[in-house]
């Protein structure tokens, strides 16, 4: 029976100290191999916290899925924001393009409760509003008030 162990580590430089350390060494596999591989796989995601299912099985073979950073780790990137506003009704903190929330909802789909893009996109611009970031220099709220409008219905066509 294989071992599942998963942890969110940062893109490309998880270490053997914890969080991986302590749950991998009981299983008894090269600690410095498993670091190794998720490093080379999460280096895209560089500066953003990155979750990473390690499967371990009886003979001590190991599979690594990595899974893609939480969708406020990737308005952060986009936007070039050390975190979001302590004042999200008042302080902005970016301003993320239309584009990019399309963007981010289609590489958080398979995490996302909605089934269409529209509404994964309004889940994207849904989160910003809690971080204090603008979309396309407008509220979020405006902005989730123009996709149920219509307003960018063309750019939402899958």
């Amino acid at each position: 029976m294989a071992e599942v162990v998963e942890v969110l580590v940062p893109g490309g430089k998880a270490t053997a100290g914890p969080p991986l350390g302590p749950a991998l060494g009981p299983l008894g596999i090269n600690v410095k191999a498993v670091v190794d591989e998720i490093n080379k796989k999460t280096s895209s995601f560089n500066g953003m916290s990155v979750p990473v299912k390690i499967e371990v099985d009886d003979k001590k073979n190991f599979t690594i899925a990595v899974g893609v950073p939480p969708t406020t780790a990737l308005i952060k990137k986009e936007v070039n924001a050390e975190k979001g506003s302590s004042e999200p009704g008042t302080k902005v903190v970016g301003d993320l393009p239309i584009e990019a929330a399309v963007r981010i909802a289609r590489m958080k789909q398979e995490d996302m409760i909605s089934y269409d893009l529209k509404h994964r996109v309004k889940e994207v611009v849904g989160t910003c509003v809690s971080m204090g970031v603008n979309v396309d220099g407008k509220r979020p709220r405006e902005v989730l008030a123009a996709i149920d409008a219509g307003t960018y219905d063309k750019l939402l066509a899958e």
